[in-house]
């Protein structure tokens, strides 16, 4: 098998002409071909850029600046947090303004960003329970319209409704979204909240988002589908706490919801570097220890394991995103499952992913124009740029739809 054939459908072959200023031809030139960004969605939450920008303290900012720098070394696709509760803990007053810039600086950089979730019965405001469920649902959607045209050109992706299949089903403490999905049902709700989201922005990537990978999640799916909500992707999390899926379970899981023939995002993945929890624990937030120690064996599991995966993914064709979910150790349930160390210090598993993203699936190299200007361009689909001594041009290498790409070097 040839060194990309596995992902050639991650690749694109194109035929590029090169003019100069005045139009002309640029012939028998040497130029360097490099990219910039993939096509492919490599991302982590980005909860420490949200951080960033919500902190007044100079010394915790220095160190989020610092951790923010070795993100943008490696991700081109970061999830910010839209949780209810945290977001907006007093009614009409949603504290908007770090989600807003830590999403223009992540803009900026061209990394692409995620909302997460519109709705969701975990960390869902108290306020809501105030209310009967007709106004309940009337509010949820008023949140979804607001949010989703605020940002609006900046965050055009939405993880729009979040496990759905326990959402009716969750008895740890009341809330107001399992009373309305209780009432309304699990399709309704979800076409209501779907409907509402595309609306708002018709050019919006909007995802179904769960846990639960059993058939419950392609009943629901289906069911969903059906009914016409404008579902655009297939969100699937893994947080591996309890031990990795393995390949054969990864594999199995593509294969089923493969069906529905929808773009994949496997949107919140975790890899621990330490102890992993016992299997009797149903709820992982049930586990609660003092310290979760990351060890060099955990370290060496979570690269290997890691990379196994991420391979599996990128060789799928319907797989378009794959979402790191702690960049740093000691985030949710205080786990060691980033890619850095709590201290900022690179983990194994953070060099790996770089070789992969940065090396391995990356492309730099030499092109020629002939006598008419004209040269082959070859390489992972994504951004670009051809270089002649200082003169440069950006153009985006994907699947074909011109036949032939004009290229101004200026």
């Amino acid at each position: 098998m040839g060194q990309f054939e596995r992902v050639a459908h991650r690749r694109a072959k194109r035929c590029i002409r090169v003019t100069n200023g005045e139009g002309r031809p640029i012939a028998g030139a040497r130029l360097q071909l490099k990219q910039i960004n993939h096509e492919f969605l490599f991302g982590c939450g980005a909860f420490d850029i949200n951080e960033y920008f919500a902190t007044e303290d100079p010394k915790r900012k220095a160190f989020l600046q610092e951790r923010i720098n070795i993100w943008t070394d490696l991700y081109n696709y970061g999830t910010l947090p839209f949780y209810l509760g945290q977001y907006e803990p007093i009614e009409g007053a949603p504290l908007w303004q770090s989600r807003m810039a830590a999403a223009k600086f992540l803009q900026s950089k061209g990394i692409a960003v995620k909302g997460h979730p519109l709705c969701w019965h975990t960390a869902c405001a108290d306020w809501l329970m105030e209310y009967d469920n007709a106004t309940i649902l009337d509010k949820q959607l008023r949140r979804i319209e607001r949010d989703v045209t605020q940002f609006k050109g900046i965050i055009d992706m939405w993880d729009v409704i979040n496990e759905v299949v326990i959402m009716p089903d969750f008895d740890k403490y009341d809330n107001a979204i399992t009373r309305i999905c209780k009432e309304y049902g699990r399709v309704n709700l979800i076409k209501k909240v779907f409907d509402e989201a595309k609306d708002a922005n018709p050019e919006a990537t909007l995802l179904l988002n769960d846990f639960n990978t059993s058939v419950a999640y392609e009943i629901l799916i289906d069911g969903a589908l059906q009914a016409g909500a404008p579902i655009d992707v297939i969100g699937i999390q893994s947080h591996q706490h309890q031990g990795y899926w393995g390949a054969e379970k990864l594999h199995r899981v593509l294969e089923r919801y493969e069906q529905f023939g929808k773009p994949i995002h496997f949107t919140e993945n975790t890899f621990v570097s330490g102890d992993l929890i016992p299997p009797h624990i149903v709820d992982l937030n049930d586990f609660q220890v003092k310290e979760w120690p990351s060890t060099p064996e955990g370290e060496e599991r979570q690269m290997q394991q890691t990379e196994e995966m991420y391979r599996i993914l990128f060789e799928h064709p319907l797989v378009e995103a794959v979402t790191g979910w702690d960049f740093a150790d000691g985030m949710w349930l205080g786990a060691p499952s980033g890619v850095i160390h709590k201290d900022n210090s690179l983990k194994p598993v953070y060099r790996r992913l770089k070789e992969l993203i940065k090396g391995e699936w990356w492309t730099e190299t030499e092109i020629c124009t002939d006598e008419n200007g004209y040269a082959e361009a070859e390489g992972f689909k994504g951004d670009y740029v051809v270089q002649m001594d200082d003169c440069c041009a950006a153009f985006r290498l994907t699947d074909k739809e011109t036949d032939i790409i004009e290229i101004k070097l200026v």
